[in-house]
Parts: structure tokens; sequence; C-alpha cells
């Protein structure tokens, strides 16, 4: 048995606003410089990116893919928006899986070749039964998310699976939920979480900014279908991603200013901003407080941990007081520790902080704190990413403080 990082849903160039550098060539260098030994290919029911997955891989036993001599190997994957504008992550089996699963919904669909994550007249209930037709794993994808999710458009699983719910052992957590959030919602005891980067770039701090920790016995489609329905030994062992708080919908905001509110003063101002008269759009914060109706965080035995982390370029930068993280100084700093210690995850998860601390003690720092869970945050919402704070004399935490009440407008 091993254990194995992977990220099971970016995109491909041909998805809209995805950077043209992704390709397969591009994915596998940053996979293998990230620590990725799995990545999801994408966007498998366009035509395009079929054509070009059939060039550029070639298939090992067991429903794997490897480009030349990467490291990182890949899985067939694909999301799919259903008639409700309920997204859907889909593991295939196998490049013929997912040949057969784009005709089946072809017909069905406007747009399949002219995006890579298409949108299909079909139920979540349909779209299972084609799942289960070429044995491929279906889920909720950024399940929280207050545009197109699941718990954007139902109250549960099964009003949108219906009799199919069954078929379903995973969701995904997205950017803006962790296990201590979605943990609160009793129909999720028994659904194993996924936590992955809906990546759109190849770059080290978008890919696999959010991933997985397998324990499998080798690289297979069914290794990974076992760890996700916890058989014979095979589990995730780990969810590792941002804090929910940077999230860009994690508070009940306005999207246009970005104000923060408090539900019920959201609600009292008929989710209008009083600022400047933008929608206050719900955060998955108060989702999650609705659909839990007072239940609080009950970890199931088979969770595993949750790591809240950000990706070492950030790292990097908060240490050097940059931003720009595709920059020189950045980029040179992230290539150089990258060369000295492996690669990026064993840098952020696994490497012994105090060596990182005798390579650098800032950067060794930031990590030890965020591996603590004592960084702050300025939280996200309305559409604008939230961002860790560190800052070591910061004695209130600036989420908080943030937000206003209606008092604040009626003075």
């Amino acid at each position: 048995m091993q254990e194995i990082n992977a990220d099971f849903h970016i995109h491909s160039r041909y998805s809209g606003g995805v950077s043209e550098s992704m390709n397969i060539p591009s994915i596998a260098e940053g996979g293998e410089g990230k620590g990725l030994d799995v990545v999801g290919t994408g966007d498998a029911t366009n035509d395009n990116w079929l054509k070009h997955l059939e060039k550029n891989l070639a298939e090992r036993p067991g429903g794997i893919y490897s480009y030349e001599k990467s490291k990182t190997k890949f899985v067939i994957t694909s999301e799919i928006e259903d008639q409700n504008r309920v997204h859907h992550l889909l593991l295939f089996p196998d490049l013929e899986c997912a040949r057969r699963f784009r005709e089946d919904i072809k017909n069905s669909s406007v747009d399949i070749d002219t995006d890579g994550r298409p949108h299909v007249r079909m139920s979540g209930e349909e779209l299972v039964d084609l799942a289960n037709d070429c044995d491929a794993m279906i889920g909720p994808c950024h399940a929280f998310t207050p545009w197109t999710s699941i718990y954007k458009e139902f109250d549960s699983l099964s009003a949108c699976y219906g009799q199919n719910v069954r078929y379903v052992k995973f969701l995904e957590l997205g950017l803006s939920a962790d296990s201590d959030l979605a943990d609160r919602i009793e129909e999720l005891k028994d659904i194993t979480f996924m936590t992955n980067s809906d990546a759109h770039s190849p770059w080290p701090h978008r890919l696999g900014r959010e991933f997985n920790r397998l324990l499998v016995d080798g690289i297979s489609f069914d290794e990974i279908k076992k760890a996700v329905e916890r058989k014979g030994g095979r589990r995730f062992t780990l969810n590792v991603g941002l804090n929910p708080r940077e999230g860009k919908y994690h508070e009940t905001a306005c999207t246009r200013c970005y104000l923060k509110f408090r539900p019920a003063d959201a609600e009292k101002l008929r989710r209008r901003c009083p600022e400047c008269n933008g929608l206050i759009k719900k955060g998955v914060k108060e989702r999650i407080e609705e659909l839990a109706k007072g239940r609080a965080t009950e970890h199931p035995k088979h969770r595993p941990p949750y790591m809240h982390i950000v990706p070492l370029a950030e790292v990097i930068g908060m240490s050097r007081g940059v931003t720009t993280l595709q920059g020189p100084k950045v980029q040179a700093e992230w290539k150089k520790m990258v060369d000295k210690f492996g690669n990026e995850i064993k840098i952020l998860i696994d490497k012994d902080v105090n060596c990182l601390k005798k390579y650098d003690e800032k950067i060794g720092d930031i990590i030890d704190s965020f591996r603590k869970g004592t960084i702050l945050y300025d939280a996200g919402g309305g559409g604008r990413y939230g961002r860790p704070l560190y800052n070591k004399s910061l004695k209130e935490n600036f989420y908080d403080n943030t937000q206003k009440s209606l008092g604040d407008f009626q003075a």
C-alpha cells in the first residue's frame, strides 16, 4: 500500500476563462513540480480535447495514462452542468468510456464542442444512469458555491439525484468549504469528501492548490474507486486545501463593493447593499448554517484530517512582501526550493519545519503557522477571494472586523 497525492478536477484550454497553456505537456510538468501523482484530465467530453489526450497520453494498465517520462499520471475526468445548473465531476475508467458518455449526452447539449464544461438538458439522476453504464464515478462539484452547485439548487443530495443517490460516493467541497463546515450536514456522513483545485492554469499556485492524499495499492482507476468507496483498506487519508475564508463566496457579501453582512441584516436589507445598491449574495457559511439546522460538526470515523495551506508561491510572496506570484522573484525562489526539497507538497506538508526554518526562517515560520492553524484571514465574499494575514502582532481577526451590521447604516 502507498499514499498518493491527487487533484481530480482541472480544466483544459477549451473551457471558458482558462489559460491557453492548459495542455498535457504543461499540466504534466506542473503536476510533477507540485508533487501530484495523479491529475484529472478535465474536459473529456470535448472532442478537441479528447483528440489532444489521445495524441499526448499513453494508456497504462488499469485505466491510468502517462505523458512521456513524467512522474505525474492522468485519470480521465470531466465536469458537466445539468439542466438545473448543478455541476458534476465524472471520473472515467478510460478514454473509451469518456467517448461513449460523450455520445450519450451529445444530443442534449448545444455547446459540447465549444466548451470543455458542457451544459446538458438532463437531470442529475439521468447523468448517474449514464455514468453507471460505463462504470464511471460521479459526484457534485464545488457543492456549496452559490451560483452553480447542488446546494444552491437543492436542499439534499436525493432531491438532485433521486433514486440514484445511492451511487453517489463523493462530494467535492470547493474552495469555500472544508470538512468542519460540511460535516455539520447529517446526510454527508457517509460521503467521501474531495478537495480539488478546479485549476484554470498549470501554474503551481493554481494546479493542486487543493488536493487529496489517498492510501492505495498501486495507481489505477479501480484503486482510486476503492479509496473513494473506502473498500479493502483503501481510503482518503488527508484533504488539503485553502481555508474556506479564502473562498470567493465564503461570507455573505455585496457582489459589487464586497461589503460583508450578517445574514439576518442581509435579509432585512432585502439583499441590497445600502452602500452601492449591489446584490448581497448569500455566502457558503450562511447556506451551510441553513442546511445544518443547528447541528454541530460531527466528523464520522472515516473522515481524514483537513489541512489548511496555501500554495508555496503564495508563502514565498508573503515572506517577501510580493503579490505578483508569477514574477521572477517568487518563481526563482520557488524553483530553488523545489530543486532542493523535491516538490512543493513535500515542502508544504511533509518536510520537518525546523529544516525549512534553517533554509529560510520566515518561509519556515509561515508554513509552520499554516500547519498549526494560527494564520488569520480577511474572509472572501461576494465574488472576491479572501486572503491570509501573516502578522504575529495582529491581536484581532480582521475577518470579523470587516463585517457590517444593520446598525452601522441606521446610526
